[in-house]
């Protein structure tokens, strides 16, 4: 029997600077193969090939408006802004903690500055195209996708070197 992992904290820097406190969410991304199906000459169904990968994103939401972000909006670099979130997850039956951080690189694609009301908490969020993705898990990287190096470590193995190799990029 195994209870699931819960969080039951967790932080998101921006270039080093921690939002704690301000920081009410974070949809961390999705990752997604990029999938086009094909039938040949005698295949009695299609399969789906493998065409890379979709792009990737990171959403966060915040309890009111965020002079940090609003000033990195238009970074003309597509890897400008560093992101990092880190979570803790527990399990209850164990008691087990896990360290989940998520390290991105990118640039906001759209902030929404969302209803504000006096005396409430008002709303903030902030949607990030990705040029880098790593997650590490206990300190040991399991994914690392660099789509403008061409690197895709899943697991400690690079399913990208030999392509990479083929066409004379190390």
């Amino acid at each position: 029997m195994g209870l699931p992992r819960v969080l039951k904290d967790m932080m998101l820097f921006n270039e080093g600077f921690a939002y704690l406190g301000e920081c009410a969410s974070v949809t961390l991304p999705t990752l997604t193969r990029k999938m086009e199906e094909w039938r040949g000459a005698g295949m009695s169904a299609p399969v789906k090939i493998d065409m890379g990968m979709e792009g990737l994103e990171l959403e966060a939401a915040f309890g009111g408006p965020m002079r940090d972000i609003l000033r990195q909006f238009g970074v003309t670099t597509v890897a400008g802004v560093y992101l990092r979130f880190a979570g803790s997850y527990q399990q209850d039956d164990t008691g087990g903690v896990d360290s989940v951080e998520v390290i991105v690189r990118g640039r906001h694609e759209e902030i929404e500055m969302g209803e504000q009301k006096p005396g409430e908490v008002g709303e903030f969020k902030v949607k990030s195209a990705l040029a880098y993705y790593k997650l590490v898990w206990n300190g040991r990287t399991e994914i690392e996708i660099d789509p403008l190096n061409g690197i895709e470590i899943i697991g400690g193995i690079d399913r990208t070197a030999e392509r990479r190799a083929a066409i004379g990029i190390f």
